[in-house]
């Protein structure tokens, strides 16, 4: 048994690999939840590893732990959030309520690195020890909320310039488009004329708009309830220790976190976590909304609209030669519908907290996380390989804007609605345009008809007198 070490819990004694940095109480987890084979996602390993430096450091400024001890700790977690020893980190991410287990492995973990740093073996927790030492006036129920959305809240700040780009894109494409001509469409019938840069900087205001409601939302990370520990009593913890922790967090993230007004309230209540999670539904019902505009717009190219043509990307048929789709649009399609799925799981988790915690933060953190970096991810894609290479069909657009019969709108004030419905009806039912049969009735003097001819006059506001 020299390739194993032996640890012991409440539960008993267990073999660990010797060369395991991971202790009992993961390996109790590995064998309770091989349930999906997905690992705990590695911006929340960072986030608690955060957390411990800062609360080794903030223990050993109060006098709490030792300073050869705390600054093991801290220099432990530096070297694991370089990214080494990640497959240390085992447990599954669907496991235990309030994630205990993926808490403990942390604890491990960094525990066996500093005893190293000590020069001592791994298992030798006389020396660094996971719950006394590395989770000193710490829980669970205040470490897991800190964690993820310290998790949440730094990895955020990523998506902010993606999506900054993909409306500064759309807006760049509204300019560009700005003279092209075309028919709008309401109930995806023939409407009134509008600019397909007017479409297209719509788009980027809508994702302006999203990304605003995004920053406003993930303020209410911003308050960590670390120092709560089991109850949010603080039991166990240094009056002084939320704070001093929290200064060394945010030190460690460049961000502005602050104690939670209420340590109870910030364990009992993960509203934040909805409220970003909406945010990001949000955000992709207007990116579904967008891309399937997009889709339309380039539907054919000759039995659709084939007002825009995409940049191709990938052959799109197995079968059919020369077939080119609107895949980027489709993946993001894809994206927005996971992370609408994922609006709802967290949505069921932050509503089945009871009393003093919700248990089912793990849930949460897991679909927050995928959501952001998927969105990050299809967001940039989508902007870069689709959007940006989007060019107009504008003799297709010119030609869909002036067979409208929704032109008659701009009669109204001159002949009425009635007779300018009559006109659309005659002019459909006759297979002509609105100009030719106003031409064949005279119903309009010439100067008048040159000014509905004038279709981008009809696209800002104005009336033809």
């Amino acid at each position: 048994m020299s390739n194993y070490r032996t640890e012991k819990d409440s539960l008993g004694s267990r073999y660990i690999p010797a060369d395991a940095y991971y202790g009992i109480n993961a390996l109790r987890a590995m064998e309770n939840f091989p349930v999906s084979g997905l690992k705990t996602h590695p911006r929340l390993i960072d986030a608690f590893l955060i957390v411990k430096k800062s609360a080794a450091l903030a223990n050993k400024s109060l006098g709490l732990i030792e300073k050869s001890k705390a600054e093991a700790i801290a220099r432990a977690c530096d070297d694991l959030r370089k990214g080494t020893l990640r497959d240390q980190f085992v447990v599954d991410a669907f496991q235990m309520g309030a994630g205990t287990a993926i808490h403990m492995n942390v604890n491990e973990v960094v525990a066996n690195r500093a005893i190293e740093i000590l020069k001592g073996e791994k298992g030798n927790y006389s020396l660094i020890h996971p719950n006394d030492d590395v989770n000193f006036g710490q829980s669970t129920n205040d470490v897991f909320p800190t964690a993820m959305r310290i998790a949440a809240r730094v990895y955020i700040e990523e998506l902010f310039p993606v999506l900054d780009k993909l409306s500064r894109t759309l807006e760049a494409k509204g300019k560009e488009f700005d003279e092209v001509i075309k028919s709008a469409r309401t109930h995806l019938q023939d409407a009134v004329p509008i600019r397909l840069g007017q479409e297209f900087k719509a788009y980027g205001v809508s994702i302006r708009k999203s990304l605003d409601r995004i920053k406003a939302a993930v303020q209410g990370l911003e308050e960590l309830g670390i120092g709560g520990s089991a109850a949010g009593t603080g039991l166990n913890t240094h009056p002084n220790f939320p704070e001093k922790a929290i200064i060394q967090i945010n030190k460690e993230t460049k961000l502005k976190f602050a104690p939670a007004a209420d340590l109870r309230e910030a364990m009992q209540s993960q509203r934040p976590m909805a409220e970003v999670s909406g945010a990001l539904k949000n955000l992709a019902l207007e990116l579904i909304r967008i891309s399937n505009d997009i889709r339309l717009l380039a539907s054919g190219p000759t039995t659709g609209l084939n007002e825009i043509l995409l940049p191709a990307v990938q052959a799109g048929s197995s079968i059919m030669p020369g077939k080119v789709n609107p895949s980027m649009a489709e993946m993001l399609n894809m994206v927005c519908f996971q992370v609408m799925g994922n609006d709802l799981a967290i949505g069921m988790a932050v509503q089945a907290g009871q009393l003093e915690l919700n248990v089912m933060m793990p849930l949460m953190a897991f679909n927050l996380l995928f959501s952001i970096e998927i969105l990050t991810h299809a967001v940039g894609l989508f902007s870069d390989r689709c959007v940006k290479g989007i060019s107009a069909n504008r003799a297709r657009c010119r030609e869909y804007a002036e067979k409208s019969v929704s032109i008659a709108t701009a009669l109204n004030p001159i002949v009425g609605y009635a007779k300018a419905a009559e006109i659309v009806k005659e002019a459909v039912a006759e297979n002509k345009s609105i100009i030719d049969i106003i031409k064949d009735k005279k119903i309009l003097s010439t100067d008048k008809l040159k000014k509905l001819q004038n279709l981008g006059r009809l696209t800002e506001p104005g009336i033809i007198k």
